[in-house]
């Protein structure tokens, strides 16, 4: 079976842990070097914050991608396909050091996913096994920890709530396996969401170039502090075009610690569902803003509700700092921990409020499908049984206008199958979309009816 190199794509994330977090990040061009008359160089930065970000390679297996559909539902009915032999797989990304003395790493899942064999190797050369901590597909974090190893150095982290546009950045990685590399170039864009990837979208978008390989290396202000871990980039032509994202140094650590804690992620609920602000928004509410998260309803018994909060409400602040917009809300919210009193700023028949909200406990049966599959975006998802026993994912809700809605989804049908496999739960579900299909079937029990749906 001939074996696969697949170099990842790229992907930022920043965390922070027993590190101190630097005071405030200022754009400003670095030092000058010592004997040299007026030639400012970040050589000196880098020389302190390069041993602090490694190489990871990982070897595993994994399942073939799925074969392209040349005619719509061809495959799914009466066509013999072989079923999909696992592959071994080798893969290269990157990683950073956020506990020396524990040698915990951060990296992206996608980086780790599948692995059997994770082993990274430092600035000066040596490599060390290491092992899995802990993993989250929605936000794209792995904490993974070096085994049996000494004299690392840990980056120092900086609060991303501080970052602006136009503060220079520095991004250093393991692009197409070259070994370290550094570009530099700036933050361009902050809150970047709507890129149709899987999972929470809160991004750092920077033009200092980031390529395959580079995913889960840093991303660093000019004190050498970091301030995202490299994810993504939008590549028509397959390289960098200047349009690269990281996920953002405060959300990072605060997913990294809880993998340390816990293992896994435990995400609080608001209750709310809601959407972005827009003109026909505004304009409907008499509102003077188009930024931040219109609420369009509150679930009943939610920790929302019982703060008082509103369908029609708009909030414009979560813990006294400004929220943009509905994606930068989720994200930040499906990153705290349940039980957490968050505090809300309220935009109510235009006039300001706060109220304080507990967080409710998510749970694994219940999911935005948003983030299982962009193209089911509208809908909510939960594990569910129809009347017969079977098992099946249930369509909670499904709004009008949605992509879900488009796909001919309705509320109360269920997901039994997914391209010819049967699926009994969000996590089934999950494991099926994990090889990312161009194109997927979703069978759908309907009242008495067993019918299919296409989506691209």
């Amino acid at each position: 079976m001939k074996k696969q190199t697949l170099l990842l794509s790229a992907l930022a994330i920043s965390i922070g842990l027993t590190f101190g977090i630097a005071s405030q990040v200022n754009a400003a061009l670095p030092a000058q070097v010592p004997g040299q008359a007026a030639i400012p160089s970040l050589a000196p930065m880098l020389e302190k914050v390069l041993p602090a970000v490694v190489s990871v390679q990982v070897e595993g297996t994994a399942a073939a991608p799925s074969q392209k559909v040349p005619e719509e539902f061809k495959k799914f009915f009466g066509d013999d396909m072989p079923p999909s032999e696992s592959q071994p797989f080798e893969g290269l990304g990157s990683g950073v050091i956020i506990n020396a003395e524990k040698g915990y790493v951060l990296t992206n899942n996608h980086v780790i996913n599948h692995a059997e064999k994770i082993s990274v190797q430092l600035n000066d050369g040596r490599e060390f096994d290491a092992k899995l901590i802990g993993g989250d597909d929605q936000s794209d974090i792995a904490l993974i920890q070096i085994q049996n190893a000494s004299g690392l150095t840990q980056i120092a982290v900086a609060d991303s709530d501080k970052l602006r546009v136009g503060d220079f950045a520095v991004a250093v990685g393991n692009p197409f396996g070259l070994g370290q590399t550094a570009t530099s170039g700036i933050v361009s864009a902050l809150g970047r969401s709507g890129l149709n990837l899987e999972g929470l979208e809160n991004f750092i978008q920077t033009d200092a170039s980031i390529n395959r390989g580079n995913s889960g290396g840093a991303l660093l202000n000019l004190n050498g502090e970091l301030i995202g871990i490299n994810t993504a980039i939008l590549a028509p032509s397959g390289g960098s075009v200047g349009i690269g994202f990281a996920i953002p140094s405060n959300m990072a650590q605060t997913l990294a610690k809880q993998l340390m804690e816990f293992g896994e992620i435990k995400r609080g609920l608001l209750g709310i569902k809601g959407t972005e602000m827009s003109a026909d928004i505004a304009k409907a509410f008499n509102l003077t803003t188009q930024r931040g998260a219109f609420i369009s309803e509150v679930l009943p018994q939610s920790g929302s509700a019982k703060a008082g909060v509103k369908a029609g409400d708009v909030i414009t602040s979560l813990n006294g700092k400004a929220i943009s917009s509905f994606a930068e809300l989720r994200a930040k919210i499906a990153t705290t921990e349940p039980g957490t009193v968050v505090k809300l700023g309220l935009l109510r028949d235009g006039k300001p409020l706060e109220v304080s909200v507990t967080l409710d406990k998510s749970t694994a049966s219940s999911a935005n499908a948003e983030l299982i599959m962009p193209a089911l975006q509208g809908a909510t998802l939960s594990d569910g049984q129809l009347k017969d026993g079977t098992k099946g994912i249930k369509l909670d809700s499904v709004e009008k206008g949605t992509p879900a809605a488009q796909a001919g989804l309705h509320k109360d049908d269920f997901i039994i199958g997914v391209n010819r496999e049967r699926v009994s739960s969000i996590a089934e579900m999950r494991k099926v979309l994990e090889s990312k299909p161009d194109v997927i079937a979703l069978h759908v029990a309907r009242g008495e009816e067993s019918i299919y749906l296409l989506v691209r």
